[in-house]
């Protein structure tokens, strides 16, 4: 999409998107019919083709021309990142030993038969370098050449850096940075560092990476060293330092002996757990899953359910079972235990469930390309929606044009609209140009919206959205600090709000009589940090009715506020302070998901190998 600049939408279907663009070469108005190929069957992907092969066929004045047909990839970070790491792991130690390769390209970089291994070749115009002399031949392949090389000036090892820049923005984009129909023009490009942009499908940490290797100044440009020490690169490293040279292993096996004291020690160990707590349950439960190898990728609960998502697409919710025997004496009480049991949504078979909300009698559940609640919400059609939150009796959804609709009920002017006015299907909530949403959050009566620039609009009930007065329509929280701070993360609870920041620490605001806002201040309006958790990195956050839950990035849970019914996941009293909560004879695992709904919450976890 990097030739065109997208003007409107100006028209969907359950097949597509169809946008006016501006092709930008000659400042042509075109349009671009968008479908989400990755989201069909291998049927509708041929008649997709199929009408791209007879468009292109046809030229009449009264049918529609047809230019071209591209697809954009969307799941090659993964692969970018394990090929990156081994490739600056091999550059390391070229210039380690204070050598320039000097003729790094996609060419020159050679994976083994499975795709895994990569290896650098082509050394025949590397240079060895004193410790204080800088290269000035020449050299290299004319689309991966430096900007100093361009100008004849000395280069050393921030030259293999703009070219292994250069590598990695062809990973990503498949196609070359800098490219030209003669040598001058190309020279020209390099000099002025003048290359189409990177797809934000890729995170702004990778398209940061490839920018800053792409820098014409040279001193500007990353040390290898100061690569390797990228967050996004650490991690690909660590997999790969953990991986690279394991052996295959033949399973053997063997009988379980007779007298083992465990029948089910046989067993594999579970991929995931889900843990549930509050309504009368003083510590954490772990929950029955559908199977052992059910991977949980993200929770939710509401008033009266519980619904998880697997990895595979899969939802289920869990229900109400009794259990027991029947007394046969006259007068007995009812001698039945209730425990909660999977079930799969029925009849999901063909539908792939990426993400789901609970409201408080209602559950609604994100497809990919519409939600599902009784039915599906044939109004959003067509519409790229990618999150949805539930209120207690409203529904906010956001789109990837970071559109928000909302509809149900509009007390307060939860729904953004500008009107208390309730809605039986979605409405365009009106969000200024400026901010782009690219996630929504329903309290009971309010409502949230994230921005791409992690600014936080609120509206709604006046306790929750922090101003004097009720707001109907999204706007920007002025309350200082959160004015002047970047948020990742916000949660609400019925009369009080967290925001967690970039950075990692949480703000906490709105009523404070349970102590849920993590400290002993009485103000309720000015928004606070809550200090004891300053220590640690938070990652997520949940609010329900009277407390507060969160998660830190090494996997430890803490709650604060209300403890009665088991709130808090122990049976400590009321405390206005974080403590940990524990999880019993459990291995060590990192929390995927958590969601809290007035005095109970569900939390998923993922359990390291």
């Amino acid at each position: 999409m990097e030739k065109y600049e997208k003007i409107r939408v100006v028209g969907r279907g359950a097949y597509g998107t169809v946008h006016l663009c501006l092709r930008i070469a000659d400042k042509k108005q075109v349009i671009i019919k968008q479908i989400p190929v990755e989201q069909m069957t291998k049927e509708e992907r041929q008649a997709a083709l199929n009408e791209v092969k007879v468009l292109s066929m046809l030229s009449h004045p009264n049918i529609i021309q047809y230019y071209e047909n591209f697809l954009e990839d969307k799941a090659l970070m993964i692969e970018i990142l394990k090929f990156l790491a081994q490739m600056l792991l091999s550059i390391q130690h070229v210039h380690s030993k204070q050598i320039l390769h000097r003729d790094l390209k996609t060419q020159n970089i050679l994976l083994d038969r499975k795709r895994e291994v990569v290896k650098i070749g082509d050394f025949g115009i590397s240079k060895v370098l004193s410790s204080k002399s800088k290269a000035y031949t020449v050299v290299g392949t004319p689309c991966y050449i430096s900007p100093e090389l361009c100008e004849g000036k000395p280069y050393n090892q921030k030259s293999d850096i703009w070219a292994l820049g250069c590598v990695l923005y062809e990973l990503a984009s498949l196609k070359r940075a800098f490219e030209a129909a003669n040598l001058p023009a190309l020279i020209l490009k390099i000099m002025r560092g003048t290359f189409a942009p990177i797809s934000e499908i890729y995170s702004e940490d990778l398209r940061t990476l490839i920018l800053s290797m792409l820098h014409l100044d040279p001193n500007r440009r990353p040390h290898i060293n100061q690569i390797m020490a990228q967050p996004i690169v650490i991690n690909a490293l660590m997999n790969l330092h953990t991986d690279m040279g394991k052996l295959p292993c033949t399973r053997i096996h063997r009988p379980v002996p007779t007298t083992a004291r465990n029948p089910l020690s046989s067993k594999p160990p579970a991929l995931s757990s889900v843990f549930s707590w509050g309504s009368g349950s003083a510590s954490p439960i772990k929950l029955q899953l559908p199977t052992s190898d059910t991977q949980v990728t993200q929770v939710s609960t509401g008033r009266t359910q519980k619904a998880a998502v697997t990895k595979n697409g899969r939802l289920f919710v869990w229900e109400t079972s009794a259990m027991g025997t029947d007394t046969l004496i006259p007068g007995a009480t009812d001698g039945h235990t209730h425990s909660l049991v999977p079930r799969y949504l029925e009849g999901q078979s063909a539908v792939n469930i990426q993400h789901v909300a609970c409201g408080d009698l209602f559950t609604a559940c994100l497809t990919g390309t519409c939600l599902l609640l009784a039915k599906i919400v044939e109004a959003l059609l067509g519409y790229g929606v990618i999150q949805v939150s539930c209120g207690a009796s409203h529904v906010l959804a956001v789109t990837n044009e970071h559109e928000v609709f909302a509809w149900g009920r509009g007390d307060n002017g939860r729904l953004g609209l500008g009107s208390q006015e309730s809605y039986s299907s979605p409405q365009l909530v009106p969000i200024p140009e400026s901010l782009r949403p690219s996630s929504v959050h329903c309290g009971v009566d309010c409502s949230a919206v994230l921005t791409l620039d992690n600014k936080l609009l609120c509206c709604g009930n006046g306790t929750c959205s922090k101003s004097i007065e009720e707001v109907h329509c999204f706007c920007q929280s002025l309350c200082h600090p959160v004015e002047n701070l970047l948020i990742k993360a916000v949660a609400m609870g019925t009369s009080h709000t967290v925001a967690v920041t970039v950075e990692g620490h949480c703000y906490a605001f709105g009523s404070n009589q349970f102590g849920q806002l993590g400290n002993q201040s009485i103000n309720t309006r000015q928004p606070q940090q809550v200090k004891s958790l300053d220590a640690n990195k938070i990652t997520m956050v949940a609010c329900g009715d009277t407390f507060t839950v969160a998660v830190t990035e090494y996997g430890d849970v803490y709650s604060w506020g209300n403890s009665s019914r088991g709130r808090l996941g122990r049976s400590d009293e009321e405390t206005c302070i974080p403590q940990k909560v524990t999880f019993t004879g459990e291995e060590q695992f990192s929390v995927v998901s958590i969601s809290c709904s007035h005095g109970n919450t569900l939390l998923a976890t993922r359990h390291y190998k």
